[in-house]
Formats: C-alpha cells, sequence, structure tokens
C-alpha cells in the first residue's frame, strides 16, 4: 500500500476514535462482538488515550456505561455521571484533545429507548408500542448537554433523534454560559441493522419495541437530507449522517446541498464486517480499511468517526 492510497487520501486530524468509558478501578472489559474494542474504567481509559495521543489522533466521541438505570435516565445527568467525570479527568491529562461526548438516553433507561416514555407506552410492551414524550426528553436532554459542558466538554452530540433536540440543547447551553461548547447533531440516523455489536457494548438495546419511530427509515434519504438542514437552522456545528457506509449517497447528497461541516460515523456492524472478514481470510484487512474508510471521505465526509482510526493512524506511520 503505497502513499498514493494512504498520505495523500487520509490525515488522522479527519478521525474521532469513539470510547466506552464505565466505573470502577482498571478495567478494560472486552466486547464478543466488538474485536479490539473494550469498556474501559477511567484510569485505564487515560492510559489507552495517551497511546491514541501519541498516534497523532485528536478527537475522541465519549459513550458512558452507567452503574444504574431507571425509566427516566436521570443517571446521565446526575453530579456524577460517569461522562462527566471522564471529561473531567481527560481535560486534566490532556486538555488539548478534543473532547466529544454523546447526549442520549438509551444507555440510561430501563427501556432501552433514546427518550422519556410517555405512560401509555410503558404499558404497551406487548403491543410493541413506543411514544416519545419529546417535551420531557428534550428537557432532559439538555441537562445531559449541560453537565458535559461543565465538566469540559467541547463538543456535545446528541443523538436521540428526539425533535427539535438541537435548538433546545443549543438554548440550554447558552443560557448558562456554554456559547463556546459546539454541537455535532446526529442529524441524520437511520433505523439500522448494523448497530448490533455497539448495543452489546453499551448494553443500551430496547428492551421492547424498536427505534423505527424515531430513527429514520433507510428507504428515505429525502427526509434523512431534510434533517440534516433542519440541525443546520437549529444551529449544529457540524451534522452526522450515520451509518456511514450503507448511506453514502446520503453523504454525498449532504456535501453537496450544505456547506456545513460533515462527519459519517462507519458503525459497530460496519467495523467488525471487516475484522471478522480478515479473521477469516476473506481480504487483507489493511486494504479492506483503506478502501472503506476512503470511500466515506470520497463521498464528502469532512470527519469520520470509526473504531479503525487507532489502526489507521498506525499505518499511516508506516
Amino acid at each position: 500500500m503505497g502513499k498514493k492510497f494512504t498520505d495523500m487520501n487520509l490525515r488522522t486530524a479527519d478521525f474521532i476514535y469513539p470510547y466506552f468509558v464505565t466505573g470502577g478501578k482498571n478495567k478494560k472489559e472486552e466486547i464478543n462482538s466488538f474485536p479490539g474494542i473494550f469498556r474501559f474504567s477511567l484510569d485505564r481509559l487515560l492510559s489507552d488515550i495517551g497511546e491514541s495521543r501519541k498516534l497523532g489522533l485528536n478527537k475522541i466521541l465519549l459513550f458512558g456505561i452507567p452503574d444504574t438505570k431507571d425509566a427516566r435516565g436521570t443517571t446521565a445527568y446526575k453530579e456524577d455521571n460517569i461522562v462527566s467525570l471522564a471529561v473531567e479527568g481527560i481535560k486534566k491529562r490532556f486538555p488539548a484533545l478534543i473532547v466529544m461526548t454523546d447526549v442520549c438516553l438509551c444507555a440510561y433507561t430501563t427501556h432501552g429507548h433514546c427518550g422519556i416514555l410517555k405512560a401509555k407506552s410503558a404499558k404497551r410492551k406487548a403491543q410493541n408500542g413506543v411514544n416519545i414524550d419529546n417535551k420531557n426528553t428534550l428537557e432532559t436532554l439538555s441537562n445531559v448537554a449541560i453537565s458535559h459542558a461543565e465538566a469540559g466538554a467541547d463538543w456535545v452530540a446528541p443523538s436521540a433523534m428526539a425533535r427539535g433536540q438541537v435548538r433546545a440543547i443549543r438554548s440550554a447551553l447558552d443560557k448558562n454560559g456554554y456559547n463556546k461548547v459546539k454541537i455535532m447533531g446526529y442529524s441524520a440516523k437511520f433505523a439500522s441493522n448494523f448497530y448490533g455489536p455497539f448495543r452489546q457494548a453499551a448494553n443500551s438495546a430496547p428492551a421492547f419495541g424498536d427505534r423505527k419511530g424515531y430513527q429514520l427509515d433507510y428507504n428515505d434519504a429525502e427526509a434523512a437530507i431534510k434533517r440534516i438542514g433542519d440541525d443546520i437552522r437549529e444551529g449544529a456545528g457540524a451534522v452526522m449522517v450515520k451509518p456511514a457506509l450503507a448511506y453514502l449517497d446520503v453523504v454525498k447528497q449532504a456535501k453537496l446541498r450544505f456547506k456545513h461541516p460533515l462527519a459519517a460515523y462507519n458503525v459497530s456492524g460496519e467495523y467488525s464486517m471487516v475484522k471478522y472478514g480478515a479473521k477469516s481470510g476473506l481480504w487483507d484487512e489493511r486494504k479492506m480499511v483503506f478502501e472503506t474508510i476512503g470511500s466515506i471521505k470520497r463521498a464528502g465526509a469532512d470527519l469520520i468517526i470509526t473504531y479503525h482510526a487507532k489502526d489507521i493512524a498506525r499505518w499511516l506511520r508506516e
């Protein structure tokens, strides 16, 4: 693999590396379906981030794994929530690192949905009913974002796909003096089959029903473009398409339609397929990673959130 296919097309600055942080000490927990990805306690997380920084990576996206959950996801914004504690520790050790935090409730709720449910929804498990209380969800997401901003996050990234989430969070941040904290909207987040390993890592699979009521239909590119435009108008500093590989047409349309920073999320299922295929001898992992990640950049993504980031950073140095 020569420079033509690596150095000229991809840079470590293109990448955002996701991390999962959990409570306790000296934890580095393997995830069965997610080769090479771990849940870290804060002490081990700081050590691993040190390795990432040495590789030249300068952006991370944090996901929290709470010790306890409830129906309203209150542990996502309590004073000592896991993400805020991690942000404080990271910023003390690595002040120049750009820290982004996921703002959602799925990992913090007992039902596993991304927002607060209306009472009748919780009673309709047998009918697969999911009815999100948007007003209360927006208030809670705003509280989560504020708690992360207080801890020192540079960006907050709302992923609940709640209507008006960017506007609500932008307003809450500004009112509380965090006008410099930016928002990366999960603007076009599809109801995808590619999220399985992530849901295992974050213990965030829905207890009943599914997320098709609030995530996007994978057939509907037009709705995705509309939601991206909405997030830009509401104050998002960057917008996102998730997943990436199955939605490169949406990435391309978004890049052509909007002159705005654009991220694409190379999600857990996309990553794991490459890893398992390489392990089975179906392809050369390095070549496949450069081909797939290169396609995301070619489609128009300015930033790529990918679990391959550390491997790519190593390969770019060779």
